[in-house]
């Protein structure tokens, strides 16, 4: 899980992001992103509707599927980004984690949000 300082939530920041960012759609998820020059470090939000399952449970596995998979890349975020991914199909909950990792770098990757690091946790 990453840290309380990276995670935001509410329908400010969220419209924030929704009214400014650009768009990185994938096959399972999409990633919205804005910089933010009030901030220092990047923040984080990982929407999952109601519509992708219904069982809080595995809503927030999914939740915490993606932000452990944004925790292992957060060296190479450079600059003070907002990013919003939403999670449009329920399969995240099953499949493998680096699968998982995969998907997310991709699109972080996508979108130049990751800078070259030399150091990976």
């Amino acid at each position: 899980m990453i840290k309380k300082q990276y995670r935001f939530h509410g329908h400010k920041s969220l419209n924030f992001v929704y009214r400014r960012g650009k768009t990185v759609r994938g096959p399972l998820t999409s990633l919205k992103y804005t910089k933010n020059a009030k901030r220092e470090h990047y923040r984080l939000a990982v929407v999952v509707s109601k519509k992708v399952h219904k069982s809080a449970v595995v809503r927030n596995r999914i939740r915490r599927r993606v932000y452990e998979a944004v925790r292992r890349l957060e060296n190479r975020i450079n600059e003070p980004y907002d990013i919003v991914i939403t999670v449009f199909h329920q399969n995240i909950a099953t499949i493998p984690a680096d699968e998982v990792d995969k998907l997310v770098y991709t699109q972080l990757s996508q979108a130049g949000i990751l800078g070259s690091s030399e150091t990976v946790k």
